[in-house]
């Protein structure tokens, strides 16, 4: 396990730190099974996941498919982000990371990514 967060980790931690101020209670590097999840909110149900580019190798998307499938069966939403997205998209992150936790109805059409679509992480 790596000791040193990224940049993108960094970022997006603080964001998820000034969630739990406002209740939620993310936790960083949180076991959950076999897994150990970026972040998660195990009362609520949340695990968030921050990939970088070698994320999108076949070997790393089978094996993160495998993952996120498990962590639905036992009852999470996984929301799975680039780490370019927290860097060029943060408040379309934030937007998605609020609508999975029901505390924002739709995103504001500036949260939207260059295509128009709500910003909602990658598969």
């Amino acid at each position: 396990m790596r000791r040193e967060k990224g940049a993108a980790e960094r970022t997006l931690w603080i964001l998820l730190r000034r969630l739990n101020r406002e209740g939620c209670n993310f936790r960083q590097q949180a076991p959950i099974g076999p897994f150990i999840a970026d972040f998660c909110d195990h009362g609520l149900g949340i695990v968030v996941e921050l990939d970088g580019a070698q994320h999108g190798l076949p070997a790393h998307r089978a094996r993160d498919g495998r993952r996120t499938r498990w962590l639905e069966a036992q009852g999470y939403k996984v929301l799975r982000f680039w780490n370019h997205e927290v860097d060029d998209n943060l408040g379309g992150v934030e937007a998605a990371i609020l609508l999975a936790l029901g505390r924002l109805a739709e995103v504001p059409s500036s949260q939207r990514n260059a295509s128009g679509d709500a910003q909602e992480g990658h598969p």
